[in-house]
């Protein structure tokens, strides 16, 4: 692979597979965010080539996942590995805001196409917005939020979507149970769709109007942030 790769990269040995550039996903930065991303994707069939400068990390990972040994915040080695052929790139440098700014800006130059980035402050994410990342990522924050969602009440699980949309897995407060949800009218009462029902024992089902709830069931619910959590704080 360092052949492959030009001599001022140094390749792992035993890498699982080459990846096909055209269509894999370039994830520079092995810390926790872009090793958890690069070992998710190879374990869904994904193709990945990932990139790290730390000779430790590089030495960790080596024959789990393809990766390279190089400095991404020098452009020629981006050069040299190919990177302007990878449709997707993910930069997992986070804690390090000069090499952030400077690879983020190397992936927009060459014009991946789609460029997600870590931060880890509301700062840092627009500045990497304004150089060009087509996606930023707060981990720490997007987590915290919600966790502080999962903790304060009745929520099971908590998805914000996009402008307030979100997704939870919530059990129905009291007054819908025993009833279909036309009949409970939780969407004119409450501006909240129920969107599936998970019942002991039964596999997950989409609901409908004619869905009955009962005390046990989980509930897949969708709508806008404030609304979710006025219907979960219901007894």
């Amino acid at each position: 692979m360092a052949d492959r790769f030009g001599d001022s990269l140094k390749g792992t040995q035993n890498a699982p597979r080459t990846p096909k550039k055209d269509s894999g996903v370039l994830v520079i930065g092995l810390g926790r965010f872009g090793s958890s991303i690069a070992a998710t994707l190879d374990r869904l069939g994904q193709d990945v080539l990932a990139v790290e400068r730390n000779p430790e990390l590089v030495a960790q990972w080596a024959g789990r996942i393809a990766l390279v040994e190089a400095d991404a915040a020098n452009p020629e080695a981006l050069e040299q590995l190919g990177a302007r052929e990878f449709p997707v790139a993910v930069v997992g440098v986070g804690s390090y805001l000069e090499a952030s700014v400077l690879i983020t800006g190397n992936l927009v130059d060459i014009g991946i196409p789609q460029i997600w980035s870590k931060a880890i402050s509301n700062e840092h994410a627009r500045i990497l917005q304004r150089i060009g990342a087509h996606h930023v990522v707060l981990p720490e924050a997007d987590a915290g939020a919600r966790v502080a969602h999962l903790v304060s009440g009745k929520l099971l699980d908590y998805i914000e979507v996009e402008d307030g949309f979100t997704i939870v897995k919530m059990r129905p407060p009291k007054e819908t149970q025993g009833f279909t949800l036309a009949q409970s009218k939780v969407r004119e009462r409450y501006g909240v769709t129920v969107i599936g029902v998970k019942s002991p024992g039964i596999d997950f089902v989409y609901a409908t109007p004619d869905t009955r709830l009962s005390t046990n069931d989980l509930i897949i619910v969708s709508g806008h942030a404030d609304l979710l959590e006025r219907f979960a704080a219901r007894p």
